[in-house]
């Protein structure tokens, strides 16, 4: 059997900043379903936020991240992040990591939604993510082990602690690899959703995998919703990242009317969730909207990949309009950690869009989610540098195959709707019953394969969405009732919890 010091399950930043910490002390093997650093970390077109400028402080951009939150963040993670990543950040660009520069040579720093100072980073223009990941990937490459093409199956948990993980690999085959501890960073479930702007190789594995092995999950109901994603012909083609709004642009309806001017006292820069609920009631009456772009400055030397992408789907940027819609983003929700990234089963991590730290609350700030990965990354590598590695032979099973009477698309087009921008008891019913219901008609299969694991996957992700969201009888941040639209003060700081152990979901203060 395969041994390793530490199994990191995942290639984005998260995966990856781990590693970038610990690879000079320890083994560590790094499982990847696709190429390395393809997702969503590589995807993103905003950038880092971090308190560097003279007239910021991480107090600051701490209170805008509980803002955002709406309640229900977690203030000691918050100020980890925002206190720690300023510190980190400023060590890893002295260390090489690229960043946008003035004519003098200070940062660049940018503006999005729902922060009241400048503190983006971005690398690249709107290329931010994937200068990170190939900053990242050459400071660990050769040493690390990395399996490419290869999925995780199941999570190997003896007497309360984690020990490895059964791969699928690239042949078909299985193999169990034991580790002293396993890192779970695979990312979110933007894939369950028929309208999203993530990779399609995010199917919730991580999650449904910590939650089968008895991890506890929380916030499952909190989906964000990106309020602009370039669509044509009813077809979403791309994001069109935060910053072009923190540039000048502005949503508009048809009749050139702008849409966000009396909706916020932020405008154009709300939080994702008032601004994607806006365009969503408009859309719904029949409305079209559009980003202007018209007062951005050199947009095409700014933005050359939103450029490149808009020109792809034939779009005239010379008439500075592009026709936007929301669409899912980002999970705040995931596998329940503390302030170091460790679960509630032993040796066994979650950091990234698979976690929840508490650190989002009920949404997102912009440009905070590359900056958890780097900084829990970074947590989870200071406790693994401290851990206990003794291994003993554990006891493995078979792992058979199966097969589903449903393709992954069908799971997309009910999340997207009963469990979208606006949710309420029936539907989210609804949507409950029918995964149930699909989850039974199971059936054996010869081989066990990848399509079956990522729809095994979407299954009880999906199912815990809408559970926990008919549990949230309130509106809080992206997660919105419309049978219970008022944010209630008895629900403010509550976690929905839901445990593999327990029959039912369980509320915690």
């Amino acid at each position: 059997m395969r041994q390793t010091d530490v199994l990191i399950v995942g290639s984005g930043i998260a995966a990856l900043a781990a590693a970038y910490h610990i690879c000079e002390e320890l083994n560590v093997t790094l499982v990847t379903k696709g190429r390395t650093g393809e997702g969503n970390s590589y995807m993103a077109q905003g950038g880092v936020a971090a308190a560097l400028s003279e007239q910021d402080s991480w107090e600051k951009h701490f209170e805008d991240t509980v803002f955002a939150g709406d309640g229900h963040t977690q203030p000691e993670a918050v100020k980890q992040l925002t206190s720690e990543g300023s510190l980190l950040i400023q060590h890893l660009i002295k260390d090489g990591m690229p960043a946008d520069r003035t004519e003098d040579g200070t940062l660049k720093l940018g503006r999005e939604g729902a922060h009241r100072q400048n503190r983006i980073i971005h690398s690249g223009g709107d290329e931010t993510g994937k200068a990170l990941i190939q900053f990242l990937v050459k400071k660990v490459k050769n040493k690390v082990r990395i399996l490419e093409n290869t999925m995780v199956a199941e999570l190997l948990v003896e007497n309360g602690k984690c020990c490895g993980a059964c791969i699928l690999r690239e042949d078909g085959n299985t193999e169990w690899i034991q580790a002293g501890a396993v890192v779970l960073a695979a990312g979110g479930c933007g894939a369950l959703y028929k309208t999203t702007s993530n990779h399609s190789h995010c199917t919730g594995d991580g999650i449904a995998l910590a939650y089968r092995a008895g991890a506890r999950l929380t916030d499952m109901e909190f989906v964000q919703f990106h309020p602009t994603m370039l669509h044509k012909e009813g077809k979403v083609t791309g994001l069109i990242s935060e910053a072009v709004r923190g540039e000048g642009a502005f949503l508009e309806n048809a009749a050139g009317q702008r849409i966000m001017e009396t909706a916020h006292p932020m405008k154009d820069l709300a939080p994702r969730d008032v601004v994607s609920r806006e365009m969503f009631k408009r859309i719904q009456n029949g409305e079209s909207i559009f980003l202007n772009i018209q007062d951005v400055p050199e947009f095409e030397k700014r933005f050359p990949s939103i450029t490149k992408m808009c020109t792809d789907q034939g779009i005239n940027l010379e008439q500075g309009l592009i026709p936007v819609m929301p669409g899912m983003h980002f999970f705040m929700g995931g596998i329940k950690t503390d302030l170091n990234g460790r679960t509630n089963i032993e040796r066994l991590y979650a950091a990234g869009e698979a976690a929840c730290t508490g650190v989002h609350g009920a949404n997102r700030l912009a440009s905070n989610s590359l900056l958890e990965g780097l900084v829990f990354g970074k947590k989870i590598a200071e406790d693994l540098n401290h851990a206990d590695y003794t291994m003993r032979p554990p006891v493995m099973r078979e792992i058979t195959g199966w097969t589903y009477r449903l393709a992954k698309q069908d799971i997309a087009d009910r999340m997207d709707r009963f469990a979208g921008i606006e949710r309420d008891e029936d539907g989210l019913n609804k949507l409950a019953e029918w995964f149930i219901r699909k989850k039974k008609e199971i059936q054996p299969a010869v081989n066990l394969t990848a399509e079956s694991l990522e729809i095994a996957n979407m299954l009880t992700v999906g199912e815990l969405i809408a559970r926990a969201a008919l549990q949230r009888t309130e509106s809080r941040g992206c997660h919105f009732r419309a049978d219970y639209p008022v944010k209630e003060v008895s629900w403010e700081r509550k976690e929905i919890v839901w445990n593999h152990s327990k029959k039912a979901l369980e509320v915690m203060a």
